[in-house]
C-alpha cells in the first residue's frame, strides 16, 4: 500500500511523492494468486490524482467514449482519443501502473498495424502497456506485440467493441460451447505472454475456471471475486450515472450531491447571496 496521502499526491508540475516507485507490469503479472489487483479507470488527470494512492492499475479505457464524450458505444473512439486522455492519466499518477485501451480498429488488421497503433500510444503517452480484446483470434497479436517490448493486457467474455456480433451486452458462458471457448481464449492469451486478462460480464463459476486456467492474474469486473483482481469503471462506483450494470456496486452519490450543490449555488446566485463578503476584493486603503 503507498504511504503517501492525498495532499501530496499533486501532479507532475509538483515534487514526486516521497518515497515513491510506481509499479511495474512484472509486479502486477506477479501478483497472481497473491493479493488481489486493485484496479479503476481514469480518464483526467485530476481523477488521476484521486485514484492513483490506492490502485494497483490505472485503465484508460475506451469507455471514456461514453462517460466522457456521450457517444452510444465505444466504437467511435479514435487513437487520437485515446493518446490524450492516457498522456493526462500518467501526468496526474506516481504509484499505479497505467494501461491505455486500443481502440476498435486500430489493432485488428494485422499484428503490425497493432505494433504501430500500440507503438504511438507507448511513446505518446508513458503508459506501462496497452489493452486490447479479444482471445484465440488475437493470441498471434499479443505475441507480437510483447516480443518487441509492449506489455499487453488481454480483454476476454464480454468485449464491448464486438457489440454488434455479440448482439447486445447479456453475460458470457452461459452454453457450453461459450464456456469452453473463452477457457481456451485465456489460455491462449496467457501463452502468447498477456501480462493480465481482463474478465468482463461472465458467469461467476466460469470467471472462476478461467482464472485458475490462466498463468497470469485474471481481473474481473462482473465475474467473480475469486479472480486475481477487481476492475470497475469509476464513474460508475462512485454514482455518477443512474443507471449502471448489474454487477456494479455504488460506493456513493456523486450525481446527487453535485447535483445539491449545484443547487444551491444557483438559489444563492438568483437571491444575491453569492458572491458574499469572503469572496469579493475590497478596495485599497
Amino acid at each position: 500500500m503507498s504511504t503517501y496521502t492525498l495532499d501530496t499526491a499533486t501532479s507532475r508540475a509538483n515534487p514526486t511523492p516521497a518515497p515513491m516507485k510506481r509499479l511495474t507490469v512484472p509486479a502486477i503479472r506477479n501478483r497472481k494468486g497473491k493479493d488481489p489487483i486493485v484496479m479503476l479507470t481514469a480518464y483526467t488527470t485530476r481523477m488521476a490524482q484521486l485514484l492513483d494512492p490506492h490502485c494497483d492499475v490505472l485503465l484508460v479505457g475506451d469507455s471514456l467514449g461514453q462517460v466522457i464524450y456521450g457517444l452510444p458505444t465505444t466504437l467511435p473512439v479514435t487513437l487520437d482519443m485515446m493518446i490524450a486522455h492516457g498522456a493526462a492519466v500518467v501526468r496526474g499518477s506516481y504509484h499505479a501502473v497505467v494501461i491505455v485501451d486500443m481502440p476498435f480498429g486500430a489493432y485488428e488488421a494485422s499484428p503490425e498495424k497493432a505494433f504501430e497503433a500500440a507503438a504511438r500510444i507507448m511513446a505518446e503517452t508513458g503508459a506501462a502497456g496497452v489493452k486490447l480484446e479479444g482471445g484465440t483470434a488475437m493470441a498471434p497479436t499479443v505475441e507480437f506485440l510483447v516480443s518487441r517490448g509492449i506489455p499487453v493486457f488481454g480483454h476476454i467474455g464480454l468485449t464491448p467493441q464486438s457489440v454488434n456480433a455479440l448482439g447486445g451486452y447479456a453475460a458470457r458462458g452461459r452454453s457450453n460451447e461459450e464456456h469452453s471457448r473463452i477457457i481456451d481464449d485465456a489460455r491462449a492469451l496467457a501463452d502468447a505472454g498477456a501480462a493480465a486478462i481482463v474478465a468482463e460480464g461472465v458467469v461467476e463459476t466460469l470467471a472462476q475456471e478461467v482464472t485458475a486456467a490462466a498463468s497470469c492474474p485474471v481481473i474481473g469486473i462482473g465475474a467473480s471475486n475469486q479472480c486475481d483482481g477487481q476492475v470497475l469503471v469509476t464513474e460508475d462506483m462512485l454514482g455518477l450515472f443512474e443507471r449502471t450494470p448489474r454487477f456494479v456496486k455504488r460506493y456513493d452519490d456523486l450525481a446527487g450531491r453535485i447535483s445539491a450543490a449545484v443547487g444551491t449555488y444557483a438559489d444563492e446566485v438568483r437571491s444575491r447571496a453569492f458572491p458574499g463578503s469572503d469572496q469579493v476584493y475590497a478596495p485599497r486603503d
